[in-house]
């Protein structure tokens, strides 16, 4: 048993080693412990959620896609981070790039009202969407 735990190691070590490289997911949120990086207010809700993840770097979270998108204006991301959002109707975490956006009348935590959906299907199964405008993903994430 004693000779193969350095093999053991090895493995261990190299698998942690390749755990962080690629592309990063997004990190677990605390609901009423986290503050959002714009506004500063404890995040209570995932479905209105955002986050900011880029190796080496603390991750940036959101309450509001709102404070997301005045948080992306103007700070300077990393070449690697890597934007995501929750899909409001499932709460499944989807990177922004790919996101549906909808300007809505439902009252989100810093008042934007806009909310994401993985794709156009779950957009149109989720009735806080109906009536509202789709947003260009380009006016969110910049």
């Amino acid at each position: 048993m004693r000779a193969r735990l350095p093999t053991l190691a090895a493995a261990v070590l190299l698998a942690t080693g390749c755990a962080g490289s690629g592309t990063p997911g997004p990190v677990a949120i605390i609901l009423g412990r986290d503050a959002c990086s714009h506004c500063r207010m404890a995040i209570v809700s995932t479905a209105t959620a955002a986050e900011i993840v880029a190796p080496g770097e603390e991750p940036h979270l959101f309450d509001d896609l709102g404070c997301l998108r005045d948080f992306v204006a103007t700070a300077r991301l990393a070449s690697d981070a890597v934007v995501f959002v929750a899909d409001h109707r499932t709460g499944a975490w989807i990177e922004a790039r790919h996101a549906v956006f909808t300007k809505t009348p439902l009252q989100t935590p810093m008042g934007s009202g806009l909310i994401a959906h993985a794709d156009t299907a779950s957009r149109d199964q989720d009735a806080a969407a109906r009536g509202g405008a789709a947003v260009p993903n380009g006016s969110i994430l910049r």
